[in-house]
């Protein structure tokens, strides 16, 4: 799976191919639980850690790839199929990704 490094744990969540979808949340953050949600209403798989609940490893190396990605740490953060990010609770970006598998119409 992307992303996934030794240190790092992520739980899968089954549902449609609509790409590689990487979730970093916090098990407390109601946009967190809100990405979630639309995320299986839409039914697709995707990956995902509550960094709030993971080892002291795989918080280092999810910062990092936030970092890379974004140069700041927010959540949700979504990385879709390794070529894009979308982070804070976008629910139309969200969408087009469970409709065009991650691809940008």
């Amino acid at each position: 799976m992307w992303g996934e490094t030794a240190a790092v744990r992520y739980t899968h969540h089954d549902g449609k191919d609509a790409g590689n979808i990487v979730l970093y949340a916090l098990s407390t953050c109601i946009w967190c639980k809100k990405t979630k949600e639309l995320l299986n209403r839409l039914r697709v798989s995707y990956d995902y850690i509550d960094v709030d609940l993971a080892t002291r490893e795989e918080k280092h190396e999810v910062r990092l790839e936030m970092k890379k990605w974004a140069g700041k740490i927010t959540y949700p953060f979504i990385i879709v199929n390794n070529t894009r990010c979308i982070t804070g609770f976008e629910e139309e970006q969200i969408r087009e990704i469970a409709v065009n598998g991650g691809k940008r119409q």
